[in-house]
């Protein structure tokens, strides 16, 4: 037999499911599960799983003391690295070969993250506000199952920048007074220079 290519298609899926183990967000970066039936299925079964691991469970986020490392799982000849965090799971899906450190990197990052996004507030209901962040931040993490970026603090930033470039229509007041200023004080310092010359 001989040893497996190396690939930079390290991720097969990323996925957030609430305590219930219904899903609040799951993309698959390849064809291992098709249809949304046999997905749902796979969700289902990685959480009966998964979520009794008490040792990544914590009752409150004013009281929580963990740290959160994550759990490796095999299931279905896929490596599963996962945690917990108050009412969300997180999960990220590599082949059976893959480097789990790889993979626990991306969960971390991710974790990190939406941590920071989110001030520290990890939990369903200040994820399902800010789905546009998480959008961004798994795009900025990983692409097509390609581990782009590691760093939860360059992950933040550019999400940052690219909620930054919101249509004109769709800014609120502040967004558009802070823009108006911005323009005004361009264009004074233009003429201020045109003026010296």
């Amino acid at each position: 037999m001989f040893p497996l290519e190396p690939s930079l298609y390290t991720v097969k899926a990323v996925l957030i499911l609430d305590n219930d183990g219904e899903r609040l967000y799951a993309k698959y970066y390849d064809d291992t599960y098709p249809s949304v039936k046999e997905q749902k299925a796979f969700e289902k079964n990685i959480f009966s799983k998964t979520h009794r691991t008490d040792s990544m469970k914590c009752i409150s986020i004013h009281t929580c003391t963990h740290t959160f490392s994550g759990e490796i799982a095999l299931l279905e000849g896929l490596t599963v690295v996962y945690k917990s965090n108050i009412d969300l799971f997180f999960y990220v899906v590599g082949s059976s070969h893959e480097n789990e450190l790889m993979l626990m990197a991306v969960l971390n990052c991710l974790f990190d993250s939406l941590s920071q996004m989110l001030r520290k507030n990890v939990e369903r209901r200040a994820l399902l506000e800010n789905m546009e962040g998480l959008f961004l931040a798994v795009d900025e993490i990983v692409d097509g199952g390609v581990i782009l970026e590691s760093d939860p603090q360059q992950v933040v930033h550019r999400v940052a920048l690219r909620g930054e470039d919101v249509p004109y229509s769709e800014q609120t007041v502040t967004q558009k007074a802070s823009f108006l200023l911005q323009v005004l004080q361009s264009a004074k310092e233009q003429i201020k220079w045109s003026l010296l010359r």
